[in-house]
């Protein structure tokens, strides 16, 4: 009998209990963080855009593409209400979580190619993970060309002609 009396006396008594107060049980709606509800897809372009801009910003980058997507470019460039093609020369795959790229440069005449090429690889990942939260998980880089200092001389002069 005192086990009885025991079990009764720390037990809570009715008149507490949610139900016979009267109060109501509180319910989370939306099932956890708002950050975490829905999903976020980023397109290939967003990527090539960040990506491109990154790579530009390396010293020892000339331009970006192949000789006849450059020669399309500086065409497209000079129409008026043309924009700077900053994805010329930048291909990625996204996929949920991780991106991979390639990215074909022309590096100035004088520089260390795996030095510069060494210097956009980090620029492009530490730009493309900060700005997307994407996973890097391989920058490919093509030197299509080498920007000769005389050539672009001759450039200067057939322009003022």
């Amino acid at each position: 009998m005192s086990d009885m009396t025991d079990r009764n006396r720390t037990d809570k008594p009715e008149a507490e209990t949610p139900a016979a107060t009267g109060a109501r049980r509180t319910t989370r709606r939306g099932g956890g963080d708002p950050a975490t509800r829905g999903r976020t897809t980023i397109a290939d372009g967003v990527v090539e855009k960040i990506a491109g801009l990154a790579a530009r910003d390396v010293v020892g980058v000339h331009t970006m593409g192949s000789g006849l997507s450059r020669t399309f470019g500086a065409v497209r460039d000079r129409v008026p209400g043309g924009t700077k093609a900053v994805t010329r020369g930048v291909k990625a795959e996204v996929g949920e979580v991780q991106t991979a790229l390639d990215l074909e440069i022309v590096v100035d005449y004088g520089m260390s190619i795996a030095d510069v090429a060494r210097a956009v690889r980090e620029n492009v990942v530490a730009a493309v993970e900060r700005m997307t939260g994407l996973e890097v998980v391989e920058v490919n880089i093509a030197v299509s060309d080498v920007k000769l200092p005389e050539e672009e001389e001759e450039e200067v002069e057939t322009r003022l002609q």
